[in-house]
């Protein structure tokens, strides 16, 4: 009944248009009630130990990195040097999406921002060279969730920060799916182009990929210094948020000179204001997920799910379907902070590595970012390319199932993302 009742609240306050913050806040009332346990006080309590977290310091640093990446030009520059190497190939912009989705990845840990980036450079250019519309907006569209993968992730921040597993083998784990999503994406991309009359671009001599490589090769420097870091454990994830901000800033201001310093309050204002309407999610899920725990909606969940814990992989694939399911109505983060502590248990109990079903269940729910009636990034995709959604949807369909596919490989054999972390560490 307790479930009912925080996930009927919930969907009420959501369907009503209530922001998903405060919507957590009011199913959170709701419980509160029902448990005859309500007090303003407890609320005012767990709202401000819910943000109060070293942790958690890493989101507002990597906002910050990538805002300034984006006004200090690296963003550009990371878009440019594929664009050099490959653009003249056959369909040769797509793969330059594809690159360049995987490089500023390893950057901005941002699908939305990723994806509204490379949109507004490369549509224009891969409509001039008549390739098909929904084609290149599914293809930069699908691109863009590879960033919640490949470290420095948000997502895993917050899924680490709020069940417990580590974030840095959060980041390790996410490199070999994040980038075998770049290859299902360009192998899809191959095909598809087989039956295209496309115009090439002119090919770059040598002079100008090496002036794209010395240009770029201080951007690319960034995602080698906070794997380094990590691996070598030389920073904590916080710590990495910390390294990056001041690279990027650092990068923009005084080595490119894109950036000047009058530039650094709208960088740091678009930051901060970014980073209050993740700090509220977090702050209002703690409260949910304090009354989860004295619910004991865990203990629920595992009684539900026992007759498959001895079955991990079909276990996988029911939690799988059931984190989709959600992910599709709902954006990422309340996601993961509504279900990520509620299935942990779940996984534990099932002797599931914590680690890979961290990497799932955020690959899951980018998955989400991409299919209707909500998908924050096709509407993204859809406002910079002024393109319908139901359009844009359709051209996301061929990646999507490519994405879908390889959600399946990983559930089947979960050694493909356990073993190279393996080697990571």
């Amino acid at each position: 009944m307790t479930v009912l009742i925080f996930l009927g609240g919930l969907l009420v306050a959501i369907a009503m248009g209530i922001p998903i913050a405060l919507a957590l806040l009011v199913a959170a009332v709701g419980l509160m009630l029902d448990l005859g346990l309500f007090d303003a006080q407890i609320m005012a309590q767990n709202l401000m130990n819910g943000a109060d977290s070293y942790t958690l310091l890493a989101i507002p640093f990597f906002i910050l990195a990538g805002e300034a990446m984006n006004a200090g030009g690296i963003s550009r520059r990371i878009i440019d040097l594929p664009m050099k190497l490959v653009g003249h190939r056959r369909g040769g912009l797509g793969f330059v999406a594809i690159i360049a989705a995987v490089l500023m990845a390893s950057l901005s840990g941002s699908a939305a921002a990723d994806t509204a980036a490379l949109a507004m450079v490369l549509l224009p250019m891969m409509k001039q060279a008549g390739y098909p519309a929904e084609g290149s907006v599914g293809l930069i569209a699908t691109g863009g969730i590879i960033a919640p993968i490949i470290p420095p992730s948000i997502p895993f921040i917050i899924f680490g920060a709020t069940t417990g597993v580590s974030i840095s083998q959060l980041f390790l784990a996410g490199i070999a799916p994040g980038v075998m999503m770049g290859v299902a994406l360009a192998l899809v991309w191959w095909w598809q182009c087989q039956s295209l009359d496309l115009t090439p671009m002119p090919k770059a001599t040598r002079r100008e990929v090496a002036a794209s490589v010395r240009s770029g090769l201080w951007a690319l420097m960034l995602p080698v210094i906070i794997i380094g870091g990590f691996r070598s454990g030389i920073f904590t994830p916080t710590e990495a948020g910390v390294v990056a901000a001041v690279y990027a800033i650092f990068i923009g201001t005084v080595v490119y000179r894109e950036m000047a310093l009058k530039d650094l309050f709208e960088v740091f204002y678009s930051a901060a204001e970014t980073t209050a309407i993740v700090m509220l999610l977090v702050a209002a899920a703690a409260v949910s997920a304090w009354l989860i725990t004295i619910a004991d909606f865990p203990a629920q969940v595992v009684a539900m799910l026992e007759p498959l814990i001895g079955n991990p992989i079909l276990l996988m694939a029911t939690i799988m379907l059931v984190v989709m399911a959600v992910g599709m109505v709902m954006d990422l983060t309340p996601t993961v902070l509504i279900l990520g502590p509620v299935l942990m248990p779940v996984v534990i109990a099932a002797d599931i590595n914590p680690v890979y079903f961290g990497v799932m269940f955020i690959l899951n729910c980018s998955i989400g970012l991409i299919t209707p009636p909500v998908g924050n990034v096709l509407n993204v995709i859809a406002g910079v390319s002024r393109m319908p959604f139901d359009r844009c949807a359709v051209g996301v369909l061929p990646y999507l199932s490519a994405m879908l596919g390889l959600l399946v490989l990983f559930v089947i054999f979960p050694g493909l993302i356990i073993t190279p972390l393996e080697w990571l560490r």
